[in-house]
């Protein structure tokens, strides 16, 4: 064991003595006495060294020998018990663990030995001071009340429980500080013999025996409380101890009763005891945390222990247990669930301390009742039910119990506020969720005008109102308006935009899919003004008029296509006209499918015979104008092979030819001009002209000729012969050098306009003039060439 020892300064009976030095003649004197001094600090601390180790042969020697001071305090590692609270548990009792600790401390024999529980080196102790009472003088004496840094020897004993010495010391005289701290301690301790040995003493004073009493009821010592009470200490009497609790949080020193002590400490066994002891009821202890405003009926939170003062049940329920029967003992032991404070029933105190098992627990018992306003003491409002104070607080759990149990999810609180709209104020997403699941009406007024909708939208809260009500839809139970104008789930899920939801509304039996509100808006223009393409499509499909108009006359499809997204919405309208047929209204599918250049649909229209495929739109297009603009060739290919006219025109003069080429100017890509300009060839040479023909290579005179071409053989005639029915290996605007030779000889216009040739299968060459000038030839040129190809394949006749 370690010892340490103070140099020169001695430690007698708790005080430090410092060996004085006098300025003395007698030097020789002096220093004999400084020399037994020493002697006797060392024999001192040798003595509690031997006591310490529990070494009574010794301890009696050095007693024996009378050098040793019985009162010193020497310092020693002592190894001391302690009763320590574990962390704290949620809505359960702080588990107690006890262990011994070691310490330097400076202890007398006396304190030691009670400690170790050494009975018989105590009576030695103690008897010196009864075998040296011969002259009424007690200098040799163990003093029962000499106290160390670590109490009396009395605190020792109970803190170790010691009961053989605590009965010794309390006969050898212990005095009432020494009685009391050791009540304290053996409570705090757990040690219910020896706080009933020292109460046995009479000296403990009724103010600290209640001490004990309430320390030990907030650890949960039964036997200690069930000792203390039988030995007299008043079960109903404050006092003031640190109380804990996890959730809500408290780290008070709180005055309180031995019961409210055990109710926030959450210790059952302890509360079960007291209620059988007969506690009063009627005690009241500030430790709420939140405080009611009885005019207004606000709550305010003002901090653990600073509301106003309330009764048991009220603190069991703030301070709930989580098994409940902290609860449910004070509800059988003639505590009320229908009691109010301040206008507030334990059901609406339980909801606003978010405790979700007080409220179960409260739900179960027969007294509570769960539509119970909060009474304030201005007249006439309505006043919030626990379900709006728990919509408001964002306590879904808790709502969901009041739900089930039966109450009215449209009931009104202050300003006609329905919970709805409450949950909606203060952005309670689960709680909103739960009450339209449940069936709350969102279209609800309050008094000032506004729905659940609207408070969310001017709270800035459309996100999650909408997160809300659309989960409700997705999960197959559609929302209740009682007005459509405030709240229609259909134009509701459409200018949301969200499809799974669309396709639930849809789904009803009796759905209405082109219902409009107050300014004509229909669902699928909601969806078509807010851009939701997946939405539009689920109420296309779903035959919703796209016709129908608005009060300002607007349709859906003329505010789709005036949309950024116009051309998905396009697609949609296709897709629908390619798997249903044609939607009236300003729809014009074919002419859609033109100008994005969509052949396959193009194709399939014009096939299943969606009308005259040179219908004009509202602007007076025809499809070919819109594909040839675009520059689609393919597309015009197919039209044109579907019977499209490429002479058609537009009121102001355009044709699919001026469009096609307008359209060149801008991108040098369009291949539809070429193949219109094909078509328009083709059309010329089958119905055939008026030209002059040259003879003899243009050396002749040019005389006239009626030219075609005859379409099923491909030939190119001129009258009855075979010379005059050719097929024509080649065909060219202008005339060729041989033949502007011979022009230039005979001092004729070699360049002429109109001017074409053609090239037989022989090799002959025959040039022709038509009265159109260069367009013309072009086009008698490129008329040529398609029939021939079109009979004899890419390269005519061989």
């Amino acid at each position: 064991m370690a010892v340490l020892l103070r140099p020169t300064a001695a430690i007698a009976g708790g005080r430090q003595v410092w060996p004085v030095t006098e300025e003395h003649h007698h030097h020789h004197h002096h220093h004999s006495r400084q020399l037994r001094g020493d002697e006797a600090e060392a024999a001192s601390q040798r003595l509690v060294e031997a006591v310490a180790r529990g070494d009574a042969r010794e301890a009696g020697e050095l007693l024996a020998s009378g050098r040793a001071d019985v009162n010193y305090a020497g310092v020693v590692w002592l190894k001391a018990r302690r009763v320590a609270e574990a962390a704290l548990r949620d809505g359960a009792a702080a588990e107690i663990r006890a262990d011994h600790e070691e310490i330097r401390a400076d202890v007398s024999p006396l304190f030691l030995a009670a400690g170790n529980g050494d009975a018989a080196l105590v009576r030695t102790l103690l008897s010196l001071i009864f075998g040296a009472n011969v002259h009424g003088v007690q200098a040799k004496g163990a003093d029962v009340n000499g106290k160390v840094f670590r109490g009396y020897p009395t605190t020792a004993a109970a803190r170790e429980g010691r009961a053989e010495v605590a009965v010794l010391l309390v006969r050898a005289g212990a005095s009432q500080p020494a009685c009391e701290e050791a009540v304290v301690e053996a409570a705090l301790q757990g040690q219910a013999a020896l706080a009933a040995i020292f109460m046995g003493s009479d000296l403990v004073r009724p103010r600290v025996a209640v001490h004990a009493l309430v320390s030990a009821a907030a650890r949960g010592f039964v036997d200690v409380v069930d000792s203390l009470i039988k030995c007299g200490a008043d079960p109903n009497a404050t006092s003031r101890v640190l109380l804990r609790s996890l959730k809500p949080s408290l780290h008070n020193n709180v005055d309180c009763t031995a019961l409210f002590a055990a109710i926030v400490s959450r210790q059952v066994a302890v509360v079960r005891q007291l209620l059988e002891a007969g506690v009063r009821r009627d005690t009241k202890v500030r430790l709420g945390a939140w405080s009611w405003d009885t005019a207004t009926g606000e709550e305010l939170r003002v901090g653990a222990g600073l509301a106003d003062p309330y009764d048991a049940v009220w603190c069991a329920v703030e301070y709930y247990e989580s098994t409940g029967s902290i609860l449910r003992m004070l509800l059988q032991n003639g505590y009320s669930s229908g009691a109010t404070h301040l206008g507030r029933t334990l059901l609406h105190h339980a909801v606003l301390c978010g405790s979700t098992g007080a409220v179960q627990t409260l739900l179960a018992t027969s007294g509570a009742d769960h539509e119970a306003p909060v009474k304030t003491s201005s007249r006439g409002s309505r006043s919030s039910r626990p379900a709006h104070l728990a919509a408001r607080l964002g306590q879904a759990e808790i709502l969901e119990m009041l739900i089930a149990k039966g109450c009215d999810v449209n009931a009104r609180a202050e300003g006609g506020d329905v919970e709805a709209i409450l949950a909606a104020r203060h952005r309670r997403e689960d709680c909103l969720r739960i009450l339209v699941s449940a069936g709350a009406d969102v279209a609800l007024m309050n008094s000032a005008g506004e729905s659940a909708a609207s408070v969310a939208c001017s709270g800035g809260w459309n996100v999650g109102f909408d997160r809300a009500v659309l989960a409700v839809i997705r999960s197959g139970t559609i929302p209740r308006s009682s007005d459509r104008n405030v709240f229609s789930p259909m134009m509701f899920a459409a200018r949301c935009g969200d499809a799974a939801a669309m396709e639930v509304l849809l789904a009803q039996p009796d759905v209405d899919v082109d219902e409009q509100d107050v300014d004509g808006c229909s669902p699928i223009m909601a969806a078509a003004k807010e851009g939701n393409v997946e939405a539009f499509r689920a109420l296309v499909f779903a035959g919703a008029n796209v016709k129908l108009s608005d009060r300002r006359g607007e349709t859906a499809i003329g505010i789709a296509q005036q949309s950024k997204k116009r051309d998905m919405f396009e697609q949609v309208m296709l897709e629908f006209a390619l798997e249903k047929g044609m939607p009236g209204g300003g729809f014009y599918a074919l002419h859609c499918a033109s100008r994005r250049g969509d052949a396959t649909a193009v194709r399939r229209l014009a096939t299943t015979g969606c009308g005259d495929v040179n219908v004009p739109d509202g602007d007076g297009y025809t499809p070919l104008m819109l594909a040839a603009r675009e520059g689609h060739a393919a597309v015009c290919e197919l039209l044109i092979a579907h019977g499209a006219r490429c002479d058609a025109r537009t009121a102001r003069g355009e044709t699919a030819l001026s469009m096609a080429r307008a359209a060149l100017a801008t991108s040098p890509f369009n291949k539809a001009e070429e193949v219109i300009m094909d078509e328009l060839g083709r059309r010329l040479v089958l119905a055939g002209g008026r030209v002059a023909k040259h003879t003899k290579c243009g050396r002749g005179r040019p005389h006239g000729k009626s030219l075609r071409m005859v379409a099923a053989a491909g030939v190119l005639r001129w009258g009855g012969s075979t010379r005059r029915n050719v097929v024509c290996r080649e065909a060219d605007v202008g005339g060729s050098s041989a033949f502007q030779l011979h022009r230039q000889r005979r001092g004729g216009d070699a360049y002429e306009a109109g001017l074409f040739r053609v090239v037989t299968a022989t090799g002959r060459e025959v040039h022709f003039v038509c009265q159109g000038g260069e367009e013309e030839a072009e086009l008698w040129v490129r008329g040529i060439r398609a029939v021939t190809r079109a009979v004899y394949g890419k390269r005519g006749k061989e």
